[in-house]
């Protein structure tokens, strides 16, 4: 009588699905990756990735084979593809099959692909875990040299509206953490110190983890004007939140405030907006204050 096939050749009992499984890439130096991940790397039979072809160049570079001896069927899950293939993935799964999900220079699902499928995962059941991996968020957090005990991401700012965008969050009080782009830099940091203040302090980290890593340390004014020049590679921007007031300020106050500079001729919602920001107050303090 011949063996029949093993459970990594075909999918498991009709009842079982498979399980997907999150891993990111190391945001810079390769030798950051865990034993964990490339051992995950080399038993995958289905891998989901960002970019294929970086996948393919750091296996090659950590001299593995994806899926080992048998091979891994690689397919791409990037955001112009991401509602198809998370179909397609989640149909995978339900049927028996585990997927491993990798996107590059961090984790699944933070300013990458993977929140549908996860999505779709819990809303179908099917089991979800990770490995956890590297993020340059956490990353440039511990390395900005400003507070830690409460941070919040807030992504890639929007390429329209920064002024008012800035200026809705003027009050957090919490460190924030955001992505941009190289050509964005300049004009990110100048409205960031029109909405927070020049003299707000900030951090600039660059190609974190890799050889020309550069961490720059100033107000928001200073690094406005530095980023002028030319500024090249991965950017996280780390910006510490709003100092607290250092009066306690009573709905009055912050509708007299309010009144003051709709009297100067500023609409209501820049005069709450600017109020917001140069009292360290939450701009819905303000908002209901003046509404009242």
């Amino acid at each position: 009588m011949t063996a029949g096939p093993s459970e990594a050749e075909e999918p498991r009992a009709a009842h079982a699905t498979g399980t997907l499984t999150l891993a990111g890439l190391p945001i810079g130096n390769g030798d950051d990756a865990p034993p964990r991940l490339l051992r995950a790397l080399g038993d995958a039979r289905t891998i989901a990735a960002e970019d294929t072809r970086r996948l393919r160049r750091f296996a090659a570079r950590a001299q593995l084979r994806l899926g080992g001896e048998t091979g891994a069927r690689v397919v791409s899950y990037y955001d112009a593809n991401e509602a198809r293939r998370a179909e397609e993935l989640l149909s995978e799964l339900q049927a028996g099959r585990d997927v491993l999900l990798v996107t590059d220079a961090g984790m699944p699902g933070v300013s990458d692909p993977g929140y549908r499928l996860v999505a779709a995962c819990a809303d179908a059941g099917v089991p979800v875990t990770a490995i956890p991996g590297p993020t340059a968020a956490t990353t440039a957090l511990v390395l900005s040299g400003l507070p830690t005990d409460r941070f919040c991401f807030e992504g890639f700012p929007p390429r329209k509206g920064r002024r008012a965008y800035f200026a809705d969050l003027a009050g957090e009080r919490r460190t924030m953490v955001f992505f941009e782009s190289t050509h964005r830099l300049a004009a990110t940091l100048a409205a960031m110190a029109e909405g927070f203040g020049a003299d707000r302090r900030a951090a600039v980290c660059r190609e974190l983890t890799k050889t020309y890593e550069e961490v720059r340390r100033a107000p928001l004014g200073e690094l406005a004007e530095w980023a002028q020049g030319e500024v090249r590679g991965e950017i996280t921007v780390v910006v510490a939140g709003a100092a607290p007031a250092a009066v306690a300020r009573t709905p009055e106050d912050l509708a007299a405030a309010v009144a003051e500079r709709e009297d100067e001729g500023v609409s209501r919602k820049d005069a709450i907006r600017e109020v917001a920001r140069e009292l360290g107050v939450p701009k819905r303090e303000v908002y209901d204050a003046a509404h009242r």
